[in-house]
């Protein structure tokens, strides 16, 4: 007889809560490493910068002679000769241009006739004065015909006076006919030209006086205060880097150009035989800096609870916290903030919709190997 041994099989039930026990222990193990896994949100941050205790005005100009004269014809006429161009050196007595001198010498004539004749009227009186007098003396006539031949002597040498003057009057534009340069200069510019038929005064040639020199700005309004007669300056030139002298604001405009609404400001500079004239130059004050606002952009500026916030990353933590901040103006360029902010401070400068109290943050150039890229990272602005 065969006897059969009785083998005991583990249980169905055994088997299921091994599994059971299995799958717990794994979910536990991937719930921990869920938790040790940080999410960091990437921000673009601004660091506020100190604000300066001055800061610098920079206006361009030209260089220019102290003093320029227009000079023109005293008389009326047609340019016939015109003997200077721009950049001609000229001296005291030089002609510069001829006017045609015809009528004014024809008027000289004239008025040498009317003298000669004025002379003999004189004569004539004399004499007629003299036989009236030595007539009064014997009593052959009466007193009112010597007081008459008297004053016929008298109006005929105001009539030779005055002729004579006119002859000098004539004479004297018969010279004006040539346009002279009065002091040593160079020409700068030409305003008529032969053939041009010019009234008097009208401008012909500028001629730029030798001597100080100086820079003249167009400043704006909202700076011309900074500006005042004795202000010490720097000016530069774009010729070289190297050459920079000491100015001084001579003269700022009592009034604005009606176009461009800006004040001329002329600055005198110190003699350098490298200064020329027509050069641009570039002046340079420093002023105080009354504005001590933080700016920062205007995606930077967020809302809440009815109060302007922005939300600052602390540093160590790397999490971000609303502040309240108080504005101070709007610019072109984003918000001038006047409480609130100190030098230092990073800002979120873009996402402030995403940003919560405590939220963990990246920030641009941070490495983290368990943090997620959900956005781009911005770069810090200084």
């Amino acid at each position: 007889m065969i006897s059969l041994k009785t083998v005991k099989l583990p249980s169905v039930v055994s088997f299921a809560l091994l599994g059971a026990v299995s799958l717990a222990l794994s979910g536990c193990s991937e719930e921990k490493k869920a938790e040790t896994k940080e999410i960091l949100r990437p921000v673009k941050v601004v660091e506020i910068a100190k604000a300066g205790e001055t800061r610098a005005l920079d206006y361009s100009g030209a260089v220019k002679a102290r003093v320029e004269m227009n000079l023109g014809f005293r008389v009326a006429g047609k340019i016939t000769e015109r003997r200077v161009n721009i950049g001609d050196r000229v001296q005291p007595g030089d002609v510069i241009a001829r006017i045609d001198a015809t009528d004014y010498e024809l008027a000289t004539k004239t008025a040498e006739a009317n003298l000669a004749a004025a002379e003999k009227g004189v004569g004539t009186a004399d004499l007629a004065n003299k036989r009236a007098q030595q007539l009064f003396d014997k009593s052959v006539t009466a007193k009112s015909q010597l007081e008459q031949a008297s004053l016929s002597y008298d109006q005929a040498v105001s009539t030779r006076d005055a002729a004579r003057s006119s002859l000098d009057q004539a004479k004297n534009q018969v010279s004006y006919a040539e346009l002279k340069a009065d002091q040593s200069g160079i020409v700068t510019a030409i305003s008529a030209d032969t053939g041009t038929v010019v009234a008097a005064g009208t401008p012909v040639a500028t001629v730029a006086l030798d001597g100080e020199k100086e820079v003249q700005i167009a400043v704006p309004e909202n700076d011309i205060a900074e500006f005042k007669p004795g202000k010490t300056v720097k000016a530069s030139f774009w010729s070289s880097a190297k050459l920079v002298l000491d100015g001084k604001v001579r003269e700022v405009s009592g009034s604005a150009d009606a176009q461009s609404r800006t004040f001329a400001v002329r600055v005198s500079l110190p003699h350098d035989d490298r200064v020329l004239l027509g050069m641009t130059a570039t002046i340079e004050a420093s002023v105080s800096n009354a504005n001590t606002h933080v700016a920062i952009p205007l995606a930077a500026l967020a809302e809440k609870d009815g109060k302007k916030i922005v939300w600052v990353v602390d540093r160590d933590q790397q999490t971000v916290h609303a502040r309240d901040v108080t504005i101070a103006d709007f610019t072109g360029d984003g918000v001038n903030i006047a409480d609130g902010l100190k030098t230092g401070d990073l800002v979120v400068a873009a996402g402030t919709q995403f940003m919560t109290d405590n939220l963990k943050v990246k920030l641009p150039g941070q490495q983290s190997a368990s943090a997620e890229t959900g956005s781009e990272t911005g770069d810090v602005v200084r």
